[in-house]
């Protein structure tokens, strides 16, 4: 396995002529594996991709002091920014050659406080993957103490990746 590499400019993007040529599972896999690399948001909110199944896909992370919010305690947007990368990736695992999926909509639910540096996992599940759309559930549990924190739910719709999906540095 390659050490983790996470994408710093838009030129480490992976094109889209390359995504089309791969299922799902197999961009998800190579991401864990270091042949493509993570996307700055891992970086920004401090988690990687620890493991990558058909239809399941976690992270581990930890807020640290960039996460919080006036009040002192970890803003809400950790919590749901983890929960849809790994909703959203276990419904990518299950998409064909040729197609990629992006979040429709969300829904987080926070049941307790994670506590600053705390290092959890962030389960996403997939429940149903067509054609048009992907369903998925989530739930981030503390890693030493297995408490769950938060729950969430996806719905992702699939397309077709076109050659003009392209990213373009915007600076």
């Amino acid at each position: 396995m390659k050490a983790p590499l996470i994408a710093q400019t838009f030129a480490d993007i992976v094109p889209a002529d390359k995504v089309a040529k791969i299922s799902g599972l197999d961009y998800m896999l190579a991401i864990l594996y270091g042949e493509f690399p993570a996307p700055p948001i891992s970086q920004t909110m401090n988690y990687r991709l620890i493991d990558v199944n058909s239809g399941r896909v976690v992270f581990r992370g930890s807020p640290n002091f960039s996460t919080l919010n006036p009040m002192g305690t970890v803003h809400g947007g950790w919590y749901g920014t983890l929960l849809d990368s790994a909703m959203a990736c276990a419904v990518s695992t299950k998409v064909e050659i040729g197609f990629f999926s992006s979040t429709l909509e969300f829904k987080i639910n926070i049941i307790h406080p994670i506590p600053l540096g705390m290092e959890v996992d962030v389960i996403g599940e997939t429940d149903h993957v067509g054609r048009s759309t992907g369903v998925a559930t989530g739930h981030i549990v503390g890693v030493d103490n297995q408490k769950i924190y938060a729950t969430g739910s996806t719905t992702c719709i699939i397309m077709k990746v076109a050659e003009t999906l392209g990213h373009q540095d915007i600076n």
